[in-house]
């Protein structure tokens, strides 16, 4: 098999610059979140709420509130793995991150610091949603450092080879596997560019619309990928964990403009009164 027939897998999960050794998982998580706090700090001052200074004090509290979220998250739904090695928990290097339990607390993290500095929810929330996709799809690489979380096998011209020590059990050496990883980013990224072209008719008028269609979006994507993948996961009614975990954020997402479109439609109705209730001149 040639070279370009597949994705070849890192021979290591760090990077080794002379006597410093980086983690790559973690590398890409940083990297990520750089990206994003730029991106999200340009369209606070596009929206005039603030700028790259208002970004980057939200994301100081934020980020690990996402990150303690996330691994939170993965430790809730793997516990058996963890429950006679609690020192394990610590190690996010080692993978190990659910994105939905980043989502839900990292968010609720930026509303509350957003409230106290004066910033306007929605405009704040309209800011971030192209720029969390971004973050998604650069620490996903991560995965691919640490050869995990990969789908089952394939043929594709742009099949994942995965070295022996990382081969999971029933499978000969040489299979190829579906890079999910690759999937995931590329779905967020598109995501990404599709929320900032959609959020230029949503800037002043209920703003708060983007982040709901950033969840619903992540969901759907999240749902098909899962589906994908062959790791072990706690799983029920013929779906795994986390594809019942996008179903409720699609939902979410569905009931959340629902809610807000009947708020905005009965806005902008005036009160209906009748013409004898008018008292004449």
């Amino acid at each position: 098999m040639s070279f370009l027939s597949y994705i070849p897998s890192p021979g290591s999960a760090a990077i080794h610059i002379g006597p410093l050794q980086l983690r790559a998982y973690g590398l890409m998580i940083a990297l990520g979140v750089i990206i994003a706090v730029r991106i999200w700090g340009k369209r606070m001052t596009l929206i005039g709420v603030g700028g790259p200074e208002e970004a980057a004090s939200i994301a100081t509290w934020a980020v690990p509130a996402g990150v303690i979220g996330a691994r939170l998250y993965h430790v809730a739904t793997e516990w058996d793995r963890f429950s006679g090695h609690l020192f394990d928990i610590v190690k996010i290097w080692k993978g190990g991150l659910g994105i939905p339990g980043g989502i839900l607390l990292g968010t609720i993290t930026a509303i509350v610091v957003a409230k106290k500095r004066n910033i306007d929810i929605g405009q704040m929330l309209w800011a971030a949603a192209p720029a969390v996709p971004v973050a998604q799809a650069v620490g996903r690489l991560g995965n691919w450092w640490n050869q995990e979380l990969f789908g089952r096998p394939t043929t594709l011209p742009w099949a994942l080879k995965i070295d022996a020590e990382h081969m999971p059990d029933g499978y000969a050496p040489g299979t190829l596997f579906h890079p999910t990883f690759l999937y995931e980013s590329v779905w967020n990224l598109a995501l990404a560019a599709l929320l900032i072209v959609l959020g230029r008719r949503m800037m002043t008028s209920r703003p708060g619309r983007l982040m709901a269609l950033y969840v619903g979006g992540y969901g759907l994507g999240r749902f098909w990928v899962e589906g994908l993948r062959i790791d072990p996961a706690k799983s029920g009614g013929g779906l795994r964990l986390n594809q019942w975990v996008a179903i409720a954020m699609m939902a979410g997402c569905l009931v959340y403009l629902l809610i807000d479109w009947r708020k905005a439609k009965n806005i902008s109705q005036p009160n209906d009164y009748r013409q004898e209730d008018v008292e004449p001149n």
